[in-house]
């Protein structure tokens, strides 16, 4: 199974980012699939995830700023993250469960400066 980031950047606060995660070689149904983020001194922390029947969780930092969304004909997650504050800067990971494992992307960096 691989897991690839993208979207990542610097950016100002109040803007916006788009990130995104494709995955592939799944051998059995992903039932959840989620994104975390991890900054210099913290431990990694949950974000947002979205099970299969499409119900979401947020952590409550970013309720009601971020979202995120998946696209099963491209096997790929979306988070879209709204009035970003400094706070959100971080690597931002991928992750997707299936009855086989937890698999991990290899991060994007989000900056807010």
């Amino acid at each position: 199974v691989q897991l690839v980031e993208s979207g990542g950047g610097t950016v100002q606060a109040g803007e916006s980012l788009t990130l995104a995660c494709a995955t592939s070689g799944y051998r059995s149904p992903v039932s959840c699939e989620g994104w975390f983020r991890q900054s210099p001194g913290k431990e990694r922390e949950g974000v947002a995830t979205i099970d299969s029947d499409d119900s979401t969780t947020y952590t409550d930092s970013v309720k009601g700023r971020f979202s995120i969304s998946r696209d099963n004909a491209k096997n790929s997650v979306y988070l879209q993250l709204n009035n970003l504050k400094s706070e959100d800067a971080a690597l931002y990971y991928c992750a997707t469960l299936d009855s086989e494992g937890l698999y991990w992307g290899q991060g994007t960096q989000v900056t807010v400066s």
